[in-house]
């Protein structure tokens, strides 16, 4: 089985919205490794819920992901990241600490939003659409 993989929250939220390229592309890897999620992408997807039935859902699916939780090195981590890039490039914070998780842990990253990462020198960010 490959290296565990972390996914990030923009695919996840296509997933929910049946979105068949991102849908196919989560199937496709469950089969082939371990899929991660940072707790940053938890809380992320948790303040999209409108009411109590979505949050159950949520809880649902949630099931499916390993959640890698924030720690004092992946803290540290995201504030190195936002010094470096988020005057020049805008890093947000919750993407620095989702960044910040992938590269402590040392898994390979896969975003919608490739601008938004494809900058960190650290960060082992795949395609995505895979092959795109």
């Amino acid at each position: 089985m490959a290296s565990p993989i972390i996914v990030d929250t923009d695919i996840l939220i296509d997933v929910g919205r049946n979105v068949p390229q991102a849908v196919t592309f989560l199937e496709t890897m469950e089969q082939q490794t371990t899929v991660m999620i940072s707790a940053v992408t938890v809380m992320e997807l948790l303040v999209g819920c409108r009411n109590k039935r979505e949050m159950r859902h949520l809880d649902g699916f949630l099931q499916r992901f390993h959640v890698l939780m924030l720690d004092p090195h992946i803290s540290a981590k995201a504030i190195d990241l936002l010094r470096t890039y988020r005057l020049g490039h805008g890093l947000l914070i919750a993407d620095a600490l989702i960044a910040a998780t992938a590269i402590v842990w040392g898994y390979p990253f896969v975003s919608k939003n490739q601008r938004h990462f494809r900058y960190i020198k650290e960060l082992e960010l795949l395609p995505y659409p895979p092959g795109g």
